[in-house]
Formats: C-alpha cells, structure tokens, sequence
C-alpha cells in the first residue's frame, strides 16, 4: 500500500519520530514521509508511534491508499485541523 504520514509532536519527541519514520518511509518534508509499505510494517509503525507521542498533545495523521486516486485518513492522537476531503 501507498502511505503519505504527516506527524506534529512536541519538540522533545520530534527527533524520535523522525528516527522512526526514516527507518519506514522516505522523508519528503519536516514532518512528512510517503511511500510503499505492507499492512505488517504499517502496524510496526503505528505501534511504535503511539510508544513516542503523547496523545493528549501530538498527532500522527496517515493518508493510506491500495490506488492512488483514493486515500484513507486515520489520525492517531489530537487532529489539530479537520479536512473533509484530501484529494
């Protein structure tokens, strides 16, 4: 599957996620990775996300898509802005 991750944490965890995110995805942007992964790394990643952030304060948004004219979007922790549609 094809995943874009955007992720805004407090400045004490950011170098965790970022370290995290690196070892998935490549990094296009601060705080944003996009790339192909399986459904097994994906729950790796969560996991291990939801270990760093402090879900009272962070976020980590995934925009998952099996074809690339539709995509999924699943917020972890606080949504800081609501879309209704990403494309």
């Amino acid at each position: 599957m094809y995943v874009i991750v955007v992720y805004d944490c407090g400045e004490k965890r950011v170098a965790k996620m970022l370290k995290l995110c690196r070892r998935y995805l490549n990094w296009i942007q601060n705080s944003v990775f996009e790339g192909e992964i399986s459904e097994v790394k994906l729950k790796e990643l969560k996991y291990a996300a939801e270990e760093i952030m402090e879900k009272e304060e962070d976020s980590l948004i995934i925009f998952a898509s099996r074809r690339n004219e539709w995509f999924e979007k699943e917020i972890l922790g606080k949504e800081r802005a609501s879309t209704d549609n990403f494309l």
